[in-house]
C-alpha cells in the first residue's frame, strides 16, 4: 500500500493536492482528528484492505496541536508503517495574498493579522517540512503544472528533488522580477528591435530565434549558462532550496531575452530530476 500524508501552509495548496490526488485513483481523507488517525492507518493496512493507495490531509488548525500529529506520525513508523509526506508551501507574500483574496481568516490569526498567523504556522511547520519527502512550492505554480507534478511524483514515480526551476524572461525597462535569484543581462546580443521585419515579432517567432542565435556569442553564453547551472543546481538542491528563478533580460523582454530563455527551457528540461518551468512576463507588453 502507498501511503501519503499531505500536509503544508494553509493556502499553500493541500486541499487542491488532495483532490487531484483522488484523480489519480487516491483514497483521500482530510482534517481527520489526532486520536483517529492511528486507528484509521490500522484499518487500511489490514491484509484484506482493497485500498492500494491513501492520501491523508493534515493541517494545523486552532483546536488542535500539530506536535500531537507529529508524534503520532512518529509512532507509526516505530510500529513499522511506511508513509511519505508531502508538503504543500508557498512564500508568505503568496500566502498572504491568497487568504486576503478570498477573505478567509488565517487558523493561527488571532488578532485578525495574516501576516502573523502565516509566520506562527511556518515555525510551528518546520520540523516536518525538514523531514518531508517532497515540498511543492505553488507560488508561481499553475494548477495543470502541479498536476503535472503529482503525476510525475505519485503515477510515474520519477526519481524526485523537491526544487522548481522557473526560466523566466523580462525587460528591463519594466524592472527587474523581485523573485529572480539569477539575473543575466543579454543585452550584448545585436537587438532584433531594429530590423523592420523582426521589429514586430518576438523571440517565440523561428525568424526572431534563428537571427539571435546566428550569432556565436549566443550560442557561447548559452553553453556557459547551462554549465554553470548544472553546477549549480545540485548544490541548491543538497541545501534544501525549492524555489529557483533564472532570470534573462534584455531592454523590452520581446526578442533576446525570450530567444534565449526558451533556448535554455529547451536544454534544461531532461537535464534532471526537478521540476521546471517557462515564463515570459513582458512579451505581451509593447507588440
Amino acid at each position: 500500500m502507498r501511503f501519503v500524508v499531505v500536509t503544508g501552509m494553509s493556502g499553500g495548496g493541500k486541499s487542491t493536492a488532495l483532490k487531484m490526488l483522488e484523480d489519480l485513483g487516491f483514497y483521500c481523507v482530510d482534517n481527520l482528528p489526532v486520536p483517529l488517525i492511528e486507528k484509521f492507518v490500522e484499518l487500511i493496512a489490514t491484509p484484506d484492505s482493497e485500498i492500494t493507495k491513501v492520501a491523508l490531509g493534515l493541517d494545523v488548525r486552532a483546536d488542535q496541536s500539530f506536535g500531537d500529529v507529529q508524534k503520532t506520525l512518529e509512532k507509526l513508523r516505530k510500529e513499522g508503517y511506511s508513509f511519505e509526506i508531502l508538503f504543500m508551501d508557498a512564500s508568505d507574500s503568496v500566502l498572504v495574498k491568497r487568504y486576503k483574496e478570498t477573505r478567509r481568516l488565517h487558523p493561527l490569526s488571532q488578532d485578525g493579522r495574516i501576516e502573523e498567523g502565516v509566520a506562527c504556522e511556518r515555525k510551528i511547520l518546520h520540523d516536518i517540512q525538514k523531514k518531508a519527502d517532497y515540498v511543492i512550492d505553488t507560488s508561481n505554480l499553475l494548477t495543470r503544472e502541479l498536476k503535472e507534478e503529482l503525476d510525475r511524483i505519485f503515477i510515474q514515480n520519477e526519481e524526485y528533488n523537491s526544487l522548481m526551476v522557473t526560466v523566466l524572461s523580462f525587460g528591463f525597462k519594466n524592472g527587474i522580477p523581485t523573485d529572480a535569484d539569477l539575473v543575466f543581462d543579454v543585452r550584448f546580443l545585436p537587438n532584433p528591435f531594429y530590423i523592420d521585419e523582426l521589429k514586430h515579432k518576438t523571440g517565440n517567432d523561428k525568424e526572431v530565434q534563428d537571427y539571435v542565435m546566428s550569432f556565436h556569442e549566443a550560442s557561447d553564453f548559452m553553453d556557459k549558462l547551462v554549465d554553470m547551472l548544472d553546477f549549480l543546481i545540485p548544490n541548491y538542491i543538497k541545501e534544501g532550496k525549492y524555489q529557483l528563478v533564472v532570470g534573462i533580460g534584455c531592454t523590452g523582454g520581446q526578442h533576446r531575452s525570450v530567444t534565449l530563455a526558451n533556448e535554455l527551457y529547451a536544454r534544461m528540461k531532461d537535464h534532471g530530476n526537478y521540476g521546471i518551468k517557462l515564463y515570459h512576463r513582458d512579451v505581451k507588453k509593447g507588440v
